[in-house]
């Protein structure tokens, strides 16, 4: 949403205002007013107009402008009804010098997951990819990961959903020993040894959707399903992408309020790396995102891989 229209729906939300108040205000045209209102309407928001003038009814349950709306982050959102991927359509834009953008989807129709898994996204998710541009060394990139893992457990623990994080960065939800998929991330990135050209985060949160339409071998639950009722996934994709805002400013602080999320630590675990299989206890998590486990004989730092969680000896 460009900036006039931004001033415009500020200026409407405490309306009514006329027209010719908001062009004298805003300093453009009457015509620029109408049109701007149109495209207003044209999104979804409610414009009342009267004599008194115009005002804010009421705003869409989702979407882009829906979402920038009373945002608290510096991020463009870019929004599809449906799209087969948010995280190709990101790279895109990263290709075109874009940055600070969140492309935004209802949902996807080729998303992918972590190994070129399928990662199924049906219409009432929240769907999106986090384009920016940090000025860090590639080798600190894991820590967005795990910001991102950390501004989602969050997110759900403010609607009222108990989740937890298991090494990397799948956000979970657990019960009686059974764990629950409720989130998904996947980061790409671009740049040289010293510095990121760009980072992609995807984010992918089963929403209000019904467990039944996702791949039960993910064994996943949604916000609807552990609550019993739809979230307002507007203001929690506006908390989402506050809290990533907030944590990516301080990527080591970030890493430390993931261990305050993480289910992984003290339990025993099975990591598939690409040098081999590390089985012991998970001990701790070192920046930027390194999983320390003590194998009995040794302790191993693990900088990626495929995480199980067994069960205690």
């Amino acid at each position: 949403m460009n900036e006039t229209r931004h001033r415009v729906l500020d200026a409407l939300s405490d309306g009514p205002v006329s027209g010719p108040e908001l062009a004298e205000e805003l300093d453009i045209s009457r015509s620029a007013v109408w049109k701007h209102v149109e495209a207003l309407r044209e999104a979804g928001f409610d414009i009342a107009s009267d004599d008194a003038g115009y005002s804010l009814a009421a705003v869409p349950e989702f979407g882009g402008e829906a979402v920038e709306y009373g945002l608290d982050a510096p991020f463009e959102v870019e929004y599809h009804d449906s799209i087969p991927s948010t995280n190709a359509r990101a790279r895109d834009l990263a290709a075109a010098g874009a940055e600070d953008v969140v492309v935004l989807a209802d949902e996807q129709t080729g998303g992918r997951g972590r190994l070129d898994r399928e990662w199924s996204s049906p219409s009432g998710g929240v769907w999106l990819s986090i384009l920016f541009r940090p000025d860090v060394p590639m080798a600190q990139a894991p820590a967005f990961t795990l910001a991102a893992s950390v501004a989602a457990a969050r997110a759900a623990r403010e609607v009222g959903v108990d989740a937890g994080i298991k090494w990397p960065n799948d956000v979970l939800v657990e019960s009686d020993g059974d764990e629950r998929k409720l989130v998904g991330i996947l980061t790409e990135m671009e740049g040289e040894a010293d510095r990121a050209s760009w980072i992609i985060v995807g984010i992918g949160v089963n929403a209000n959707v019904d467990p039944e339409d996702l791949p039960a071998e993910a064994n996943p639950t949604s916000l609807s399903a552990e609550l019993g009722d739809p979230v307002d996934r507007r203001v929690f994709t506006q908390r989402l992408l506050e809290l990533f805002e907030e944590l990516r400013r301080d990527p080591e602080t970030a890493v430390a309020e993931w261990r305050e999320y993480a289910t992984t630590l003290g339990k025993r675990v099975r990591v598939e790396t690409p040098d081999g299989v590390v089985e012991g206890e998970a001990v701790a998590v070192e920046f930027p995102g390194g999983l320390v486990v003590d194998t009995g004989d040794e302790r191993v730092t693990v900088s990626a891989g495929d995480c199980d969680h067994l069960r205690p000896l």
